[in-house]
């Protein structure tokens, strides 16, 4: 599961237009940390992929930015379980509870088996509790996106306040990159607890690697002059 909750702010809000993509500097990671891939999504996003050398091996970080610069990162592990994440919007800081999950996310559960159940909590820097409930499971369907295989994947998650009480709902898909040990987004619906519902496509657009061109973009490329509320899912061809 690709954890990325910042979309849940924006549910049930109307999008205005977003700006145009445009030259911008390189993305400096923090000190001690290496940038190693920059993924141009849709839905006017660009993603950059850095690892730390203080951080246990198979920790990678996330900084995701649409056209008005860096909003969030995200701190995952080589399961894949969500550590950390960061709002750049308001400084909100989310972190794992390991001992309060029952049963934490597991990439290569997943791989060996088809699908990986899940049951764990955050708690944020102001607080508040949420546990995540759900599962990943594989499709057995395929996509090549700038020469990088992707395997596209099912999922369903529900989302808790501290005494039970349902936040939000999401289900749809999305890609794993075994070699990466990454989840990427596809498309997805979240729904909440006033019955607003909203559909996204954030589906990676382009990859690209040191020396590639693109890559340590700042600035988002695909779907930048678009309206972006509850536009249909565009379709990619799976090679099975």
């Amino acid at each position: 599961m690709r954890w990325f909750v910042a979309q849940f702010a924006t549910l049930g809000v109307l999008l205005m237009p977003l700006p145009a993509a445009a030259a911008g500097p390189v993305y400096q990671p923090p000190r001690g940390c290496t940038l190693d891939m920059t993924v141009q999504l849709h839905n006017c996003q660009v993603a950059n992929h850095f690892r730390c050398a203080d951080d246990p091996a198979g920790d990678r970080w996330v900084s995701y930015a649409d056209g008005g610069g860096e909003y969030f990162l995200s701190h995952i592990d080589r399961e894949t379980r969500w550590v950390e994440s960061i709002s750049r919007t308001d400084g909100t800081i989310d972190r794992l509870d390991e001992s309060g999950s029952a049963d934490h996310a597991s990439f290569s559960t997943l791989l060996s088996t088809g699908r990986d159940d899940f049951d764990f909590v955050t708690v944020s820097s102001l607080g508040e509790v949420r546990r995540y409930i759900g599962f990943d499971e594989l499709t057995g369907t395929t996509v090549t996106i700038s020469g990088v295989t992707l395997e596209r994947t099912r999922f369903e998650l529900r989302i808790e306040d501290a005494a039970g009480n349902f936040i939000a709902q999401r289900k749809g898909n999305q890609f794993i990159n075994r070699d990466m040990r990454l989840f990427f987004s596809d498309a997805e619906t979240v729904e909440n607890a006033f019955g607003d519902r909203a559909s996204t496509y954030e589906a990676p657009a382009a990859f690209a690697f040191p020396g590639d061109k693109g890559f340590g973009a700042t600035k988002p490329e695909y779907d930048c002059d678009m309206m972006m509320t509850n536009l249909p899912p565009v379709d990619i061809k799976p090679t099975l």
